[in-house]
């Protein structure tokens, strides 16, 4: 009789080339002949996860500073982003469920070994520069909470990683009512700090239609003009990791993919749940920039750091209205806004985790526990805070504040350098019948406005990269520090052009292999 063989030990990392996050693909069943709310929400989930990234730390600052300095101006930018960020997220969704590929495995089938590792650093640095805003905000609101000195809150966020450990094993439907939840909380604690504030809603409708003034670059407020305003609140909205994350998980769903029907059901219900989803982030962004226009005095917020805007909710002098003073003396106005930071620092925790580990299978076909994938990314990202912490010890507590804010403005860069290499692909694969049949590729108008919407904000990046690099030599960079700025940002722009273009030469010349 020969004995079976043992099982093979599998280490910690290993070769991975399956089915996109393998331990949660195709296991959520939903029951057919359902009404449609019932059907909806054994949909809806994926789209929350999705979300958290349209509302994370990075977008707080830029929100709320747009608001102090341009008032409503920039409400349409914030809705455009949003528009934008549903039609990308609609497109990733689908190459997920009808292609069973992430976006990460479809861009890598469709390259080269070589390509794929390039994409691979770059996506992987896009995240690293979110999981930065994620300690930075995590950190803070441990301070600002339970005065934990900067350095330890930042060495407890490593910890997180022990709610990543339990949260994979309570199940992945568990996890996201847990985001839903999260993000109700954020939400109630926005529309109650803006509804004492008694906002304008005349101007609030008004700001939604864009104005030649909306992307001007002359008019100067505090240093900055709303095109940086703009470019901010749009880098910080629409972030590349969300496309790679939404095509894995809107494979969650047990679909038939022989039943064209089926496959329809789930890409509309998982539309669906997006747009929702992407909806109530819309909404957390607005409130996040009415709050800098009607909680705070107009220009009474000089240090527009997350420190600063906890002591200015706790400062009546600030402060616009009487009720919102009369609360605030309370100390609920501060403490709501530092748990709402913490509240979406910890969603960001698990959606950065998950598409971590969807670019490096997809990639590189490498794969590691979600734990392990956690305590790297996170100690890398901790290393560059803690310098940031260290170097400013000795200055004042504002020179402080504003060099972390710095910090967490300037990671956000590289989510310039790696967003057309999402976009631009998605777009292509999406757009040809081969890869998505007849009756799922883009519709003619879906083709002209992902067009429209890749191009501008690559252009829009682009645009906004010289004065981004310009941002970390100061607040006051010299003649010649502008110079080098602008040098380093032309060299970075032809790089990326070079990559596009590479990227795009590996996708044609695999199209036309299979012609």
């Amino acid at each position: 009789m020969v004995k079976d063989k043992a099982p093979k030990k599998q280490h910690l990392i290993h070769y991975a080339n399956g089915p996109s996050l393998e331990e949660i693909n195709g296991t959520i069943e939903v029951p057919k002949g359902r009404g449609f709310w019932k059907t909806l929400f054994m949909y809806s989930g994926p789209g929350a996860l999705v979300a958290v990234g349209y509302m994370d730390p990075g977008n707080w600052s830029t929100s709320i500073t747009g608001g102090q300095n341009f008032e409503y101006l920039l409400m349409s930018v914030i809705l455009m982003s949003s528009l934008i960020a549903m039609l990308l997220q609609y497109m990733a969704a689908k190459l997920g469920i009808v292609s069973q590929m992430d976006l990460a495995q479809a861009i890598r089938a469709r390259t080269s070994k070589t390509l794929g590792y390039v994409l691979w650093i770059l996506t992987e640095l896009a995240i690293m520069a979110t999981d930065i805003a994620e300690v930075i905000g995590a950190a803070i609101a441990l301070y600002l909470l339970f005065h934990i000195p900067l350095v330890y809150a930042v060495f407890i966020t490593v910890f997180d990683v022990l709610l990543l450990l339990l949260l994979t094993k309570v199940g992945f439907r568990k996890i996201e009512a847990i985001v839903v939840c999260l993000i109700l909380v954020i939400l109630f604690i926005f529309v109650y700090e803006v509804a004492l504030s008694n906002p304008d809603f005349g101007a609030i409708f008004k700001g939604l239609i864009p104005t030649g003034q909306t992307f001007s670059g002359t008019d100067h407020v505090n240093g900055s003009t709303p095109l940086t305003g703009a470019l901010g609140i749009i880098g910080a909205t629409v972030m590349p990791h969300n496309l790679y994350l939404h095509s894995a998980v809107s494979q969650t769903r047990k679909v038939d993919h022989s039943d064209q029907e089926d496959v329809a059901r789930t890409v509309r219900f998982t539309t669906w749940d997006s747009n929702i989803q992407l909806s109530f982030a819309f909404v957390v962004n607005s409130l996040l920039l009415i709050m800098g226009v009607a909680v705070f005095k107009t220009g009474a917020v000089k240090d527009p750091s997350f420190f600063g805007l906890f002591q200015a909710l706790s400062n009546s002098s600030m402060l616009s209205n009487g009720l919102l003073i009369a609360v605030a003396k309370s100390g609920i106005l501060s403490v709501l806004f530092a748990v709402a930071l913490l509240a979406s620092g910890q969603n960001s925790t698990i959606t950065g985790t998950l598409t971590g580990q969807v670019i490096m299978e997809g990639f590189i076909h490498m794969k590691m526990p979600l734990w392990l994938r956690r305590l790297v990314t996170r100690l890398i990202s901790v290393i560059p805070v803690l310098i940031c912490v260290a170097m400013t010890s000795g200055q004042t507590a504002i020179q402080q504040h504003e060099a972390l804010n710095t910090l967490m403005n300037n990671s956000q860069v590289f989510l310039a350098f790696a967003l057309p290499f999402s976009m631009l692909p998605l777009l292509m694969m999406t757009d040809n019948p081969k890869e998505m049949g007849d009756r799922f590729k883009n519709t003619m108008w879906v083709k002209i406005l992902g067009w429209i919407s890749v191009l501008g904000l690559t252009f829009l990046n682009m645009k906004g990269l010289p004065d981004n690099i310009a941002s970390f030599f100061g607040n006051n960079p010299s003649a010649s520090e502008l110079s080098l700025a602008h040098t380093i940002a032309y060299v970075i722009i032809a790089g990326i052009i070079l990559l596009l273009i590479w990227t795009i030469y590996d996708m044609w010349s695999s199209y036309l292999d299979h012609l």
